[in-house]
């Protein structure tokens, strides 16, 4: 069983705390590619109705009032069981890409670190994040993706992060990941969001966006939120980025 509470630290929510961990035994999945094996955060993109079982993920609070997530449903109190497919992934949903609202704050120390490590904008590793999990950092699909930026296993194993459940190693991980994939399409955020998405063995195999109903419409909306954030972040003198709103108030 996994167990892991957000503590809130000086009015700061998003601390990671380890109460509880087994291991979970999860399936390793190769993606094929004309010469070599690559790293893919995907099961292959054709395969869209998944045999694996699923495994949820409770979110609730604990006795003191800490939220908390656990792979087991807690006995006594109310819980909300947080798992889906990827957020800006279904053709039928009813999101309104272009006026929902933005997260601008949430996970910032994270996001910036991982943004200038790993030289990626900011803007589109929320756009990112927004998309795979709707910035939920206990969010598992039914295809075993795990946390903010819904990494699977195997990537996760190759990206050094120990617990995707942690929204610090997940952010880190994630962003290792879209910095490769950014830099194996020659800087092209809509093939390497593409990546993200279908594998980059897709991408390569198709020599561009693959014609998956999904993946077109994942590429679609993350450029909607990647444009949003543009406008509404910016870089201050110290050299982090912020909202505009907050850089008003100071």
């Amino acid at each position: 069983m996994i167990t892991v509470t957000l503590l809130e630290i000086d009015g700061v929510k998003g601390f990671p705390c380890i109460l509880a961990c087994t291991l979970l035994l999860f399936t390793v999945h190769a993606v094929p590619d004309e010469t070599s094996v690559v790293l893919a955060n995907v099961s292959e993109a054709t395969d869209v109705s998944s045999e694996n079982p699923t495994i949820k993920i409770y979110k609730y609070r604990n006795p003191s009032g800490v939220q908390s997530y656990s792979d087991r449903a807690p006995m006594g109190v109310k819980y909300e069981m947080v798992q889906f497919s990827c957020f800006a992934c279904s053709p039928h949903s009813k999101v309104d890409w272009f006026n929902t609202p933005l997260q601008l704050r949430s996970f910032e120390a994270a996001i910036n670190i991982a943004a200038e490590k790993h030289r990626v904008d900011p803007a589109l590793i929320r756009a990112v994040i927004h998309a795979e999990s709707a910035f939920k950092p206990g969010a598992r699909s039914k295809k075993g993706a795990l946390g903010l930026m819904q990494l699977m296993p195997d990537t996760a194993k190759d990206m050094g992060v120990a617990n995707p459940l942690v929204p610090e190693d997940n952010i880190q991980g994630g962003v290792r990941y879209l910095a490769w994939l950014l830099e194996e399409n020659s800087g092209n955020v809509m093939l390497a969001t593409a990546a993200y998405n279908a594998g980059p063995g897709a991408v390569k195999r198709h020599n561009g966006i693959p014609p998956y109903e999904e993946t077109q419409i994942y590429v679609k909306r993350v450029k909607i939120l990647h444009d949003r954030y543009k406008k509404a972040l910016t870089k201050t003198f110290s050299g982090h980025w912020v909202s505009q709103d907050d850089l008003i108030r100071r």
